[in-house]
């Protein structure tokens, strides 16, 4: 990690950074219970880790999808698992306004793939000061990719990174170039994988984003074998029972065996 983020802890470990938790924060309990569970098994096996929360779900393919449980109750939830957990957190922002409301209470501020090209958004996240994690868009050429980092750049603001989801392929499927990873990287920020939105499959007939969540391990072992910084992966106790995004969450009681796969290979390419 070339950035500097408050609270993250074992970075001098050489392991990739993980950036996990919940699609969307929907409730106290839930949340704390991921994000001690996920530190814990982070803290073990020397992995720095962030906790990951959505504070409202603006980009949905229905109207009545589930969007969030009340943004300044979630992201009351989001600031107390940093302070009690002594956690650096982090949730995506669509608007303008809401990069100086969140930054309020969280470390680093999250861009969404859609978003990415927003020129706006990018100089109001800049703004604030927080580290920028601009996730690339299904649409959008990893080269590109540097025009959307010096946006944040040139207001003053060098904490960047840039995370690859997967590109468009066809109506319903994405695909992970992983060539993508060092083009990045050679930019000169820390390059994420998000193991779990790659596997999206959108635009289904339902209105409903499916995915494939088998797959999450295989997505991730490639990522860390071609050398990723860190891995984002939404995960939840029951992702038949979340409110967003289910279908291509890993169940949390997988992701410890899932990680200690990963070190093993973090150690063998090093």
């Amino acid at each position: 990690m070339q950035i500097d983020i408050p609270r993250l802890k074992n970075t001098d470990s050489g392991n990739f950074f993980l950036i996990a938790g919940p699609c969307a924060i929907e409730g106290e309990q839930m949340a704390f219970d991921i994000a001690g569970q996920v530190r814990d098994i982070c803290q073990r096996l020397a992995i720095p880790y962030i906790f990951k929360g959505s504070y409202r779900k603006a980009n949905r393919s229905k109207r009545d999808s589930f969007t969030g449980i009340g943004d300044e109750k979630a992201l009351g939830i989001l600031q107390a698992i940093g302070q009690q957990l002594d956690l650096p957190t982090t949730t995506d922002i669509h608007t303008d306004p809401e990069a100086a409301l969140a930054a309020r209470y969280v470390d680093i501020l999250q861009i969404p793939a859609f978003l990415c090209r927003q020129t706006s958004l990018l100089v109001a996240a800049a703004q604030t000061g927080k580290v920028v994690n601009i996730k690339k868009g299904q649409f959008v050429a990893p080269e590109s990719m540097r025009f959307a980092m010096e946006k944040v750049q040139e207001e003053g603001n060098a904490n960047v990174i840039l995370t690859e989801r997967g590109t468009t392929f066809g109506y319903q499927d994405l695909i992970v170039d992983y060539r993508g990873l060092p083009v990045m990287q050679s930019f000169g920020v820390p390059v994420v994988l998000d193991c779990t939105h790659s596997l999206q499959q959108p635009n289904q007939s339902s209105g409903v984003t499916g995915g494939r969540p088998a797959l999450i391990e295989t997505i991730a072992r490639a990522g860390i074998a071609v050398g990723a910084d860190g891995l984002f992966i939404e995960t939840h106790p029951k992702p038949s029972e979340a409110k967003s995004d289910g279908a291509n969450m890993l169940p949390l009681d997988r992701l410890e065996v899932l990680l200690e796969r990963l070190v093993r290979i973090r150690e063998a390419i090093r």
